[in-house]
């Protein structure tokens, strides 16, 4: 019972932070996603090099995030994207220094900042997105897709799963319960369809699938992280529910083909 009140709880606190600051304004939401970020990115490290003070790499991670999410927020021009280039080569400067430096100590830099701190930083597209820039239906509508089918897929495979989805590195995942989840989600898109006339139904459902399926991925690929590390949870932030990559897993990986569909369907 106290587990079930500490998992309700910390859930609690990280919807309301994620939903509560996307309501209030963009840049509070900017600034929860930073740090969300930050961290993400810590846990990674401590995972991947555990041995390594990973600080100076942190800022230049929070430093992409930043570029990135500013400029589609359209705080910053365009043109600073371009400090993107030479930051990743300072990195391998700053790398150079450090006597235990190594190129597989930088390529685990650098897919942090890949996998972690740039699809944190594109979260905040989907207000750019949205039209007029004041209408959250699309940053809302991200995260509910993916809670949705994460929630209803696990439920569908706990009460009728009976085929492994990818068992070598999920064993738990059925494609029951995969199923279930892109049903409620295409239900729940259909709702969205009726609160906003931004998208045709079609496109909605269309959208939902694409979060469904990069979603289970992302869940499969930090299972995949996790897995190879021997560890259980990225980190224990949100007790009960391990850590922000934990977390975020499946939205940081379909943040990306969501931009991308949606800067098509908008255009």
């Amino acid at each position: 019972m106290k587990e079930i009140l500490v998992r309700t709880l910390t859930g609690g606190v990280f919807v309301i932070s994620v939903i509560g600051s996307m309501l209030w304004h963009p840049l509070a939401f900017f600034a929860v996603m930073g740090i969300y970020a930050t961290i993400g990115m810590h846990e990674f490290y401590k995972m991947t090099m555990s041995h390594r003070n990973h600080f100076l790499y942190l800022v230049a991670g929070l430093v992409l995030y930043a570029l990135v999410a500013l400029v589609l927020l359209t705080y910053l021009d365009q043109h600073f994207l371009l400090f993107i280039v030479p930051l990743f080569f300072l990195v391998m400067v700053v790398e150079l220094f450090n006597k235990n430096g190594s190129w597989k100590n930088l390529a685990f830099y650098v897919l942090a900042f890949l996998y972690v701190a740039l699809p944190f930083g594109l979260l905040n597209a989907f207000f750019y997105l949205s039209s007029p820039q004041t209408d959250f239906i699309l940053p809302i509508s991200l995260f509910v897709l993916v809670w949705i089918n994460d929630i209803f897929a696990y439920l569908s495979g706990t009460f009728f799963g009976r085929h492994k989805l990818f068992e070598r590195v999920s064993p738990k995942k059925t494609w029951e319960g995969a199923l279930g989840g892109l049903v409620f989600a295409m239900a729940a898109a259909w709702g969205f369809s009726q609160l906003s006339d931004l998208f045709t139904l079609p496109v909605w459902l269309l959208y939902a699938a694409l979060l469904v399926v990069t979603a289970t991925f992302g869940d499969l690929v930090e299972s995949m992280l996790k897995r190879n590390m021997g560890v259980k949870d990225s980190g224990t932030i949100f007790p009960g529910h391990g850590g922000v990559l934990d977390r975020f897993d499946a939205v940081l990986f379909a943040a990306p083909f969501a931009f991308v569909f949606l800067i098509f369907v908008t255009q």
